[in-house]
């Protein structure tokens, strides 16, 4: 019996000593002082939540609770010390003028943190009066991109909904082993320069179960993006999953093992397009699996532009040398809002090398599409519709 009390008691002391270690591994940001009213400025108060457990030497976990909360510019830089988990369970606003998110670019900003995850939860930007200021002319910010990543690894995005962006919704750039999973991402299609998803100068990203209803691409792979994988996806409206563009500086990193599968394109402008300006550079896009993809009413459903300039300046007559190579196309399907359902448009002085066209079947109002190759060198297998390419 004594044996027993003594065995309860160190079993309750070791129980009242483990408690305040794990009272703090969790930061709810109204201890901190937010206010869940989506008018009271609680900036500060995701600062003092976040440093807090960037100190942490235990893994530790942010939470936002249900609530609108009022979020001006803000950047959470590491290196912190263990794993953190921003839970999100409310919504997190931007200020009503759109003047509140300043000209730096970014409203909420992750740098040089590892090990970090968004769980859940709503962005909403508010992007509507940006977006008016940039259709009237006016002189206006450059336009803030609601989620950013720099400089940062080990990152896992599951479940966030972001609505109204001023500019790009989520930007992953210069990071390493990134999850994606479960993300909205939705602005009108007219809201201009609203990119679903960004990413750059980043390996092992990949990005699955997501909806993508944007005012530009759904997903844009800029230069230095190698070893990316994206599948069970949903496009449209927007512009497409984008290769590019590439090649505006002639010293640019190259993209390489880039693969989509298992995805939906719905209204879009594009489907799979690749895009480069029509200038000189070392770059380059090699080894793509564009792989079981279905086409809804799309304008463009496969598409490799090489003479993109759109200001008809800065482009010398010699062409891209961004070099295209070993890029297949493998069981896409659908239907095409252009009669032109396929464009290789490729460079005069790099022609694309090592194309692939294997069972492909895109009609244009119940009959065979048509299709327009320049500079394209490749095979083609199974059926492909429509004809007259390789």
């Amino acid at each position: 019996m004594d044996k027993l009390v003594a065995l309860l008691l160190m079993f309750f002391s070791s129980f009242l000593l483990m408690r305040p270690s794990l009272a703090a591994s969790n930061y709810n940001v109204v201890s901190f002082g937010a206010k869940p009213d989506g008018r009271t400025d609680s900036t500060k108060a995701f600062l003092g939540a976040w440093q807090s457990a960037c100190r942490s030497a235990t893994t530790v976990t942010v939470t936002v609770p249900k609530g609108r909360f009022l979020l001006k510019p803000v950047e959470f830089r590491g290196p912190c010390r263990s794993r953190i988990t921003f839970q999100i369970l409310g919504t997190i606003v931007a200020p009503s003028d759109y003047r509140g998110l300043g000209n730096s670019g970014y409203w909420i900003l992750f740098a040089q943190v590892n090990r970090i995850s968004i769980n859940g939860g709503t962005l909403d930007a508010r992007g509507a009066s940006f977006w008016a200021c940039r259709k009237s002319g006016k002189s206006c910010p450059v336009g803030a991109r609601s989620m950013t990543f720099n400089w940062a690894n080990d990152v896992v995005v599951t479940g966030l909904t972001s609505i109204n962006s001023q500019a790009t919704h989520l930007v992953i750039n210069s990071c390493n082993n990134v999850v994606v999973r479960k993300v909205k991402l939705v602005a009108p299609d007219q809201s201009p320069n609203t990119d679903g998803l960004h990413i750059q100068a980043s390996a092992g990203v990949t990005v699955t179960e997501s909806m993508f209803q944007t005012g530009d691409d759904c997903i844009s792979i800029g230069p230095g993006t190698r070893n990316l994988y994206m599948s069970k996806l949903n496009c449209g409206p927007g512009h497409g999953i984008s290769i590019g563009s590439l090649g505006r500086d002639a010293n640019e990193a190259g993209v390489q093992n880039i693969t989509l599968i298992n995805s939906v394109f719905s209204g879009s402008d594009n489907g799979v397009r690749i895009k480069t300006w029509a200038r000189k550079s070392n770059g380059f896009v090699r080894n793509v699996l564009f792989q079981n993809l279905i086409m809804k009413n799309v304008q463009n459903p496969i598409i490799v532009d090489q003479n993109y300039c759109p200001t008809h300046q800065g482009c010398p007559s010699q062409g891209s040398g961004v070099k295209v190579s070993q890029v297949v196309y493998r069981n896409i399907q659908g239907t095409s809002r252009s009669q032109q359902a396929l464009t290789f448009d490729c460079s005069r002085s790099n022609p694309c090398q090592a194309i692939r066209l294997h069972d492909i079947k895109l009609t244009f109002n119940g009959r065979s599409a048509t299709s327009t190759c320049k500079n394209i060198k490749g095979v083609k297998a199974g059926v492909v519709m429509p004809q007259g390419c390789l």
